[in-house]
């Protein structure tokens, strides 16, 4: 299979549009059952000038123009393409002038007789084009590609015939130049990686033309980082410094939807240039400072270099936040919830949405209700517990059926159950009940041999879900907290064996379930206090 790419930009292989044409053609590549062979022509290495007008290759040379340029090898490789390419950003609403010439210039190629049945009038090919293929891959600097490539789409319903080709319009195409937004535009790339995949096999799936045509960003975003990227003050004409167009396109990024009822003060303090800015998030926008600072809710101090290293995705802001190679003081909420207010979740929002509303969470409520209801009642009576406890656990799946089940769930069942049912054939609660708390301490703390510590499972859903697995800063809270939590029950198994030796057996669910409360409550502490901790450094 021949495949003739057609680079219509002015700046080569730097276009952005070349970013997604190369994406569809690998995708092809890596599904075609038979051998790809590639021919590339950028535009702007070509000589190719204006048609005359002249008619010469109707008339006085068919086929053939006067010009003796490098169209001539344009048209010979647009016969030997079975698959033709054009990529182009999209200038004053058509394409670039070269390619515009080069599309002129295909004049040779048709006949100067009228097709009779035409409605809007043509001329028949010179060449059997019947089974040749065309794709148009193309991207703009507006916000959205509706009512902007109408002339293009025109043209090439005349030069193509309508519904003849396929085509890739994407809107925002700067941004692919931009590094720190690579998460999101990269995700556009794998789509259209997808889509010449599904090309070769016969047509683009609906799925996939949805996400094609989904905005990269909401309008308000984009329209605010292209601003920012110009480097030029709205209001004074005036040329901004790189480390403001920075944070002013980083501002861009905030969701208005992550709004808590109040206004948050981020202060960033580039310590390497002595530059600051304040980045104020509003209920309905941002507002950045350069000058007559507020008192800051979140203050940020890092080298501007390792800040963008940060943003373009070459260091991880984690890892970085636990090497103290930027502080942070305030308010370190906007820290852990980083990516809801600044997070690259593009125009998907609602996609999100549906994913979070299908995606079930853990629930430490499955973990701890077998555990509570047996120490609780079989402290009272050793029969009765032990039998609502067996019974408890076998409906428990049921009754949360909706949330997702972690090992330390499963355990959690099959262990009260079967302490149960050995208090229900030995009655011997003096030592099987401490024992209880002591096996349950003993999950807590190997957990903490494991890559996961068991709190992780459950705070998770707090902080973007599984996402907060590859958070160091958390994984290194809960194994603390993990391992806190065992020693707490291994302390309580002590004090309920003290407890039921001395007949307070009707105490027992009382006393112990102050202490989880108490644990509770220093949990949530915790779990505040030591990132700030680390954070300040």
């Amino acid at each position: 299979m021949n495949i003739l790419l057609i680079n219509g930009s002015p700046k080569g292989k730097s276009s952005n549009t070349y970013k997604l044409t190369t994406a569809f053609i690998e995708g092809i590549k890596n599904n075609s059952d038979e051998p790809i062979n590639i021919e590339e022509l950028q535009t702007n290495k070509l000589e190719i000038k204006p048609c005359l007008g002249c008619f010469s290759c109707w008339n006085k040379t068919p086929g053939e123009c006067v010009i003796k340029d490098d169209m001539k090898q344009v048209i010979e490789k647009l016969l030997w393409a079975d698959i033709t390419i054009w990529s182009f950003p999209l200038y004053y609403f058509n394409v670039p002038s070269k390619l515009k010439a080069l599309i002129d210039r295909q004049l040779p190629m048709v006949l100067p007789f009228m097709v009779k049945d035409a409605e809007a009038g043509s001329h028949p090919s010179r060449y059997d084009m019947t089974n040749k293929k065309n794709v148009l891959i193309s991207t703009c600097g507006f916000y959205t590609t509706k009512g902007n490539y109408d002339s293009v789409i025109s043209m090439f319903n005349h030069l193509l015939g309508i519904n003849n080709y396929e085509k890739i319009f994407c809107s925002q195409g700067e941004l692919f130049r931009v590094p720190e937004l690579s998460k999101r535009t990269n995700e556009y790339l794998e789509y259209v990686k997808t889509a010449g995949a599904e090309y070769i096999e016969g047509n683009i799936k609906e799925d996939t033309r949805k996400q094609l045509d989904k905005l990269l960003f909401p309008k308000e975003t984009f329209e605010a980082m292209a601003d920012a990227s110009w480097g030029i003050e709205e209001k004074t004409n005036e040329k901004m410094e790189e480390s403001l167009i920075f944070t002013k396109q980083m501002a861009a990024l905030y969701n208005k939807k992550s709004y808590k009822n109040k206004d948050i003060i981020l202060e960033m303090n580039y310590t390497d240039i002595d530059k600051t800015y304040q980045i104020i998030l509003k209920k309905d926008g941002i507002e950045v400072l350069t000058e007559n600072f507020k008192k800051y809710t979140t203050k940020i101090e890092t080298p501007y270099t390792i800040w963008c290293d940060i943003a373009n995705g070459k260091l991880d802001g984690k890892e970085a936040l636990m090497k103290q190679l930027y502080k942070v003081e305030g308010d370190f909420d906007l820290m852990i919830n980083w990516d809801n207010y600044f997070g690259q979740t593009g125009n998907n929002e609602e996609d999100n949405l549906n994913k979070d509303k299908s995606n079930s969470k853990t629930n430490m409520i499955i973990l701890l209700l077998p555990w509570i209801i047996f120490w609780i009642l079989t402290s009272i009576n050793t029969f009765t517990g032990s039998l609502i406890s067996i019974g408890v656990c076998a409906i428990i799946s049921l009754v949360f059926f909706k949330n997702k089940k972690t090992i330390y769930d499963i355990i959690s069942n099959t262990v009260v159950i079967i302490f149960s049912i050995i208090i229900l054939l030995n009655n011997n609660v003096n030592i099987l009940i401490p024992l209880s708390y002591l096996s349950f301490s003993l999950m807590w703390l190997l957990s903490c041999l494991t890559k996961i510590p068991l709190t992780a499972y459950y705070s998770a859903n707090k902080y973007n879900g599984e996402k907060a697995f590859k958070n160091p800063l958390f994984m290194k809270t809960n194994k603390i907290l993990t391992a806190m939590w065992g020693i707490m029950y291994i302390i309580t198994s002590i004090i309920t064996y003290y407890i039921i030796k001395a007949n307070l057996n009707p105490y027992l669910g009382i006393i112990n379930s102050v202490i989880p409360i108490l644990m509770g409550g220093f949990t949530a502490w915790f779990q505040k206090w030591y990132p700030a901790k680390v954070a300040r450094g």
